[in-house]
């Protein structure tokens, strides 16, 4: 759907960039022309995904370990980008870390945990990058965030405190770093499964996955082009007047659970014939 060069001569960073969602997104970035930057903890992870990339894209990919709650890390992965690509013209917060549980079973080091990957780790790597952008004379962050940073969600409530901090910080920064020519925008996906974090969020043998699917309008899952597809168009100039704006992608989900009837699509057509009977009686003088 795209320009095959649309993202040609762009250094674009994605943090988490090693698996999962990232490494679809990272691998749709680079087959679009972008030098790619993966970071994640772990280097034989970033190295092989490296290697699948540039060997599928034939494009430049540098793996560097970081760990984002780390700001040294940060701004020493920051500095090998600048050294090889000479300027950063993207950044994808997308390293994140997540699980269920009882609000009331949280240690407190599991709370920071999760705020110290999403919230930290962001502002991290958000404040390196940015002074580069800064110097550069624009660029555009990317954040990943979730439907329930506005809404609340509970059995993941350090998740959804952290989320929520990147929401505002997406919409804070795109204010305040525009006139820098930086555009600041966020991705907040719905249910599109991954090998690790899905075996946390939704254990097998619950029927959590059925469930799940059947809370979407759509009645399906999310598939990894699909959002890397939007991220793709978000970092391109082609959106170049879009800023501050969080872009849902979860057919329909969340907008299920804001509706106050929207669960009578599960009643009988039956039940609706004798409704609709009863209103009619009603309506005769």
């Amino acid at each position: 759907m795209f320009q095959k060069d649309l993202l040609k001569n762009k250094t674009i960073i994605v943090t988490g960039g090693g698996s999962g969602l990232g490494k679809s997104m990272g691998l749709q970035f680079s087959e679009l022309g972008a030098n790619l930057v993966i970071t994640s903890r772990r280097q034989d992870v970033l190295d092989q995904t490296a290697d699948e990339i540039s060997s599928a894209t034939g494009g430049k990919v540098l793996p560097i370990s970081t760990d984002v709650r780390e700001p040294e890390q940060v701004k020493a992965m920051v500095s090998e980008t600048v050294k090889k690509f000479g300027e950063i013209n993207g950044c994808l917060n997308n390293a994140a870390g997540n699980f269920i549980s009882p609000t009331e079973n949280l240690s407190e080091n599991a709370f920071k945990t999760v705020l110290d990957i999403v919230l930290q780790g962001t502002f991290n790597c958000t404040l390196a990058v940015g002074k580069e952008m800064i110097k550069n004379n624009g660029g555009v962050f990317l954040n990943i965030v979730t439907t329930y940073a506005w809404t609340g969600s509970g059995y993941v409530v350090p998740s959804a405190a952290a989320k929520a901090g990147v929401l505002s910080m997406t919409r804070s920064l795109a204010v305040e770093w525009a006139k820098y020519g930086i555009r600041t925008n966020a991705i907040a996906p719905g249910p599109f499964p991954t090998k690790g974090a899905w075996d946390r969020l939704a254990p097998p043998g619950f029927g959590i996955e059925k469930k799940m699917k059947n809370r979407i309008p759509l009645k399906r899952f999310g598939e990894h082009i699909e959002l890397a597809n939007l991220a793709s168009f978000l970092m391109s100039d082609g959106s170049g007047y879009i800023n501050g704006e969080v872009v849902t992608i979860d057919g329909g989900e969340w907008l299920q659970g804001a509706g106050q009837f929207n669960e009578l699509g599960k009643i009988p057509k039956l039940v609706w014939a004798g409704l609709d009977k009863m209103r009619k009686k009603k309506e005769k003088p």
